[in-house]
């Protein structure tokens, strides 16, 4: 078990959520892969081990780990996908594969470009992502 499925498994516990193999199994998934994932995705790496496993149970247990923080999330072709969220606390943006979803940092943020602009508004949080092809989908 990875250090990230170690620690989110941890956190699920200090929330007073129940530690199951279906919980681990699921976020072994999101720690062996570098970039998003759909709840189909989930749903098919689970139905060899979990005969019958709904998607009301994938999709409650993925948002439930996105709103611990466990997972991030963002839309591809409107469909909502998550990723293992960062581990580094530096603040940083990402690119996005459409076709894999496979991720890349970026440090750059435009927010100090956008702030000068927006004089009297104040601003909460913000998130920014650039969607592409990779050079590994390119090429196929």
């Amino acid at each position: 078990m990875g250090k990230k499925v170690t620690e989110a498994l941890q956190k699920l516990k200090h929330h007073g959520y129940k530690y199951t193999d279906k919980r681990e199994d699921m976020l072994e998934f999101f720690g062996n892969y570098d970039g998003y994932r759909t709840a189909s995705d989930v749903q098919e790496f689970m139905k060899e081990r979990y005969d019958g496993i709904s998607f009301d149970t994938i999709y409650r247990n993925l948002h439930l780990f996105h709103d611990l923080g466990i997972l991030e999330a963002t839309e591809l072709n409107g469909e909502k996908h998550f990723r293992m969220k960062c581990d580094t606390s530096k603040h940083h943006h990402h690119l996005i594969c459409k076709e894999c979803g496979k991720t890349r940092e970026i440090e750059l943020c435009p927010m100090e470009y956008i702030e000068k602009e927006l004089k009297g508004f104040r601003i909460d949080d913000h998130k920014f992502e650039i969607y592409g092809v990779c050079y590994d989908c390119q090429s196929t």
